[in-house]
């Protein structure tokens, strides 16, 4: 890594921590004139510099140094698109992005935050889908449904399903609706979404 993207980098590593230098001064025990040179390139951090910066940055020595800063726009389309995969089994929504996002996390620009967001937004759904049938097959559901219409003694299938049609259009627009965010760099919007990925 050069030493152009290293200070790059810092700069990033702070602004996606919403810190200012001051507080990254604090933080890190430097002083705000030292993190003020590294960040204008004037000088590199290294040895316990770069180690109180990573502890500050809450990330590793070497994630500072080895950061590629490369980005792949078609890469994070593909990765957002990849999420569709619970329309062939819940649980491929997950496991599909999850594969991405390992592969490429540290190797390109924004996949770590676009795969987190994905990721908690995927998890909590798929909490949503699976607790509505826990709570479909634990005989709850025929209780309400008897309560609110005593006429009608069996639960219509089609009824049953209209909560699982309204999750799975629901997931499908947000990933649509992300996907294209990020094929013209705007800031993605995955809700709900529990924080599994911090």
């Amino acid at each position: 890594m050069n030493d152009l993207n290293l200070a790059q980098r810092v700069k990033d590593l702070r602004n996606q921590k919403g810190m200012t230098q001051e507080l990254l001064a604090e933080n890190s025990g430097l002083s705000l004139r030292t993190i003020q040179r590294i960040e204008n390139n004037e000088t590199v951090p290294r040895g316990d510099s770069l180690k109180l910066l990573a502890i500050a940055l809450n990330t590793t020595p070497d994630d500072i140094i080895d950061w590629k800063i490369q980005e792949d726009k078609g890469y994070l389309t593909l990765m957002s698109l990849s999420a569709l995969g619970f329309l062939f089994f819940p649980i491929l929504g997950i496991i599909i992005p999850l594969i991405f996002w390992i592969l490429k996390k540290d190797k390109l620009k924004n996949v770590n935050e676009l795969g987190k967001s994905i990721l908690n937004f995927e998890i909590t759904w798929s909490i949503l889908f699976f607790s509505y049938f826990i709570f479909l097959f634990s005989g709850l559901l025929g209780v309400i449904m008897k309560y609110i219409s005593p006429e009608n003694n069996a639960v219509s299938i089609i009824k049953i399903y209209i909560p699982v049609v309204i999750l799975y259009i629901y997931n499908a627009t947000i990933i649509v609706l992300n996907t294209i965010r990020v094929s013209r760099n705007k800031k993605t919007r995955y809700i709900p979404a529990l924080r599994i990925f911090k």
